[in-house]
């Protein structure tokens, strides 16, 4: 008899109480996350460029350094402004010795034309020598203001803070006006996406990010939102810029793998302690009419509201906790 007993709890499977905890299972709408590849980018690439003609006497940063703006990353020398502004300098300087003069003068032809020795025409004579000399006299010390501001536009200057991502032209190098010599990334950064455009009406501004894993490090956040979505598809993709905190001091071009979500689907979730694993297999213990069953599922995708059970269960299902 008490072998007959032992049997017959063994083939009943498990033996649970009255008072067990159960949950119906039903079905849920998650989010559909998809895996893609983003890369640190800045806001803005600047280019620092030549203002003036000539030759790279001296550069001053190199790939990597950070920059503030308004900095000096190169001296470009002409040459030939020097000597035009020695030659502006010394027709300043005889224009204002004739200058001198000429007011001398005048001072003299006024006296005379006081005591009656000379005519009006005199005076008027001297007076308009002065003002031409005068005139004369600003116009070189212009152009003169010019060929030193010129001189001054030597220095490529940076455009906005930020890191040097390439310098384009080494020292020693013959510049043209406007052309480039470094480019800087400004101090912003950003994750840009690349989905493909059957996506493209899936995301919008503001929608939520995961970055997966600590793919950049502890101080970046582990979420980020959509800043902008471009309304351009290109090669079969859609391109999208992300905000995420603690961007920092990362190689521009780095890729990080993110959760972007791009549609919801109905599930059965399970919490996990009502699954138990044995032989490499997972179980539920189902309750029926004619008492608790033990079931074999297939797990999913596991969420903060439990567990994705793909095949074994309905919805509508109770189960018991083991």
């Amino acid at each position: 008899m008490y072998k007959f007993v032992l049997l017959s709890l063994f083939l009943a499977g498990p033996a649970l109480s009255q008072t067990a905890p159960t949950y119906e299972v039903t079905a849920t709408l998650i989010a559909d996350r998809k895996a893609v590849f983003a890369t640190v980018e800045s806001v803005d690439t600047l280019t620092a460029r030549t203002r003036v003609g000539g030759t790279i006497a001296e550069l001053l940063v190199d790939e990597g350094d950070m920059v503030a703006a308004g900095d000096v990353l190169a001296l470009v020398v002409n040459e030939q402004i020097a000597p035009q502004i020695a030659s502006a300098g010394s027709q300043a300087e005889a224009l204002e010795a004739e200058l001198a003069q000429a007011r001398e003068d005048l001072v003299r032809a006024r006296d005379l034309f006081e005591r009656g020795i000379i005519a009006q025409a005199r005076l008027d004579q001297a007076e308009t020598g002065v003002a031409v000399l005068e005139g004369r006299l600003a116009s070189a010390v212009q152009a003169r203001d010019v060929l030193v501001q010129q001189q001054l536009e030597g220095e490529v200057l940076a455009p906005a803070a930020g890191r040097v991502l390439e310098v384009q032209s080494p020292q020693g190098s013959v510049m043209l006006p406007g052309e480039p010599v470094a480019v800087i990334a400004s101090d912003q950064y950003m994750l840009r996406l690349n989905l493909p455009e059957r996506h493209a009406r899936s995301i919008s501004e503001g929608d939520e990010i995961e970055l997966g894993g600590a793919a950049l490090g502890g101080d970046v956040a582990a979420t980020g939102r959509i800043r902008q979505v471009y309304p351009r598809i290109t090669n079969g993709r859609v391109i999208a810029d992300a905000e995420v905190d603690g961007l920092g001091s990362f190689f521009v071009g780095e890729r990080v793998r993110v959760y972007v979500t791009v549609d919801t689907r109905e599930v059965l979730l399970v919490p996990p302690d009502f699954i138990s694993t044995r032989f490499g297999n997972d179980f539920v213990i189902l309750g029926t009419d004619h008492g608790p069953s033990e079931v074999v599922v297939l797990l999913g995708e596991e969420t903060d509201a439990g567990v994705e059970i793909l095949a074994g269960l309905s919805a509508g299902d109770v189960l018991v906790r083991p």
